[in-house]
């Protein structure tokens, strides 16, 4: 029974073959880095099974202006190169972030540089975002085109860059016919440019220049993804100026530096940042901060951190976020994971009452 799931929908329940659990041991007695690259040439092969596409209406929503069929997307960090993007949606996700990518290609930091705490669920990774920069990015997405899911780009400086900002501008700049949005990674904690930016001053230096940009085609819509271990004080701050800047949307959160009590893993204290169930409780207390914060100005927030269940997605919807994202989730339950959280979600958006997504994030907690 070790590669048997039990789905059930609508009361009913079906016996489906999840070939991850048979994979999962071979995957997860390699480095990481090695399981997940292996990973990619599956899915660029086009071996991974694609998951049940026909979603429940119940989840439909909308996201930067297009409709989505379930409010659940694949985070940054999975497909950093565009690599595999346009599979995504056989996997049943809503949307998609590729990236960090970075104006020049980037080693990022030695290796070994992923650690799985596999008793916590968790993965920490200190990556520094290794990534083919801009240009290798940019002719990935050009031949394979469109996806068929909204499309996020991650955007990123260059570790030794000594103007980051310029880094951010060129990169909107060179993104922006390609995706629905472009989320700006101001909150990496493993580079020496990943956190400039919550420097509120700063930050709004950084709008400034974007909102000065004589877009060629169409703004994009803007998104900027913050930590979760700053405080309030700052929290409001970095808020307060990316509502005078308009920015498109909220990303709530990155990885924590922060050792929750009660991790068991022996690379639990590992330097990089914790993802995975032991962040949800920070992100989502972070999410209902920044969702009060936000309240009556129209800006989506995208939950993400440590998602690894329907109910966790269903909180971080009535806590605020118009969508969630996960990514740590996968490496312990595959891509039949999505399908599960799916199920559930749409189980308890129906126990409630609520016709969507946007219902239940408008209703607030109970």
């Amino acid at each position: 029974m070790a590669a048997v799931a039990v789905h059930r929908r609508h009361g009913a329940s079906r016996i489906a073959f999840d070939p991850y659990r048979l994979a999962r041991p071979f995957l997860h007695a390699l480095d990481p880095e090695d399981a997940h690259a292996l990973a990619l040439r599956a899915l660029e092969a086009n071996v991974v099974p694609p998951q049940r596409r026909r979603d429940d209406p119940v989840l439909t929503t909308t996201l930067f202006g297009r409709t989505m069929t379930n409010p659940i997307g694949l985070a940054a960090g999975f497909d950093k190169n565009a690599r595999v993007y346009d599979r995504i949606a056989a996997q049943g996700f809503g949307f998609v972030e590729v990236g960090g990518v970075t104006p020049r290609p980037q080693r990022g930091n030695p290796r070994p540089r992923v650690f799985r705490l596999p008793d916590d669920r968790a993965v920490i990774n200190r990556m520094g975002f290794p990534n083919e920069g801009a240009v290798a990015v940019e002719a990935r997405l050009r031949r394979a085109g469109r996806a068929s899911i909204p499309l996020g780009v991650n955007l990123a400086s260059n570790v030794d860059s000594r103007d980051p900002a310029a880094d951010f501008v060129q990169l909107a700049t060179r993104f922006a016919p390609y995706g629905d949005y472009l989320t700006l990674d101001v909150s990496c904690p493993n580079t020496e440019n990943g956190q400039v930016f919550l420097d509120p001053a700063r930050l709004a230096d950084l709008l400034a220049r974007l909102d000065a940009v004589p877009w060629a085609e169409r703004r994009p819509a803007l998104a900027a993804k913050l930590a979760p271990d700053i405080d309030d004080d700052v929290l409001e701050r970095l808020v307060a100026t990316l509502l005078a800047a308009r920015i498109d949307a909220i990303v709530v959160a990155n990885t924590t530096r922060r050792r929750p009590p009660g991790l068991r893993s022996p690379h639990a204290f590992e330097p990089g940042g914790l993802s995975g169930p032991p962040l949800f409780p920070m992100a989502l207390g972070m999410l209902r901060r920044t969702a009060a914060m936000t309240r009556g100005a129209g800006v989506p927030l995208i939950g993400v951190g440590g998602v690894a269940s329907g109910a966790d997605a269903y909180a971080m919807l009535r806590a605020g976020a118009s969508a969630v994202q996960l990514y740590t989730g996968l490496v312990y339950g595959g891509m039949g994971l999505v399908s599960t959280i799916k199920a559930d979600l749409t189980g308890l958006l129906r126990r409630d009452g609520f016709g969507s997504p946007a219902e239940a994030t408008a209703a607030g907690e109970p």
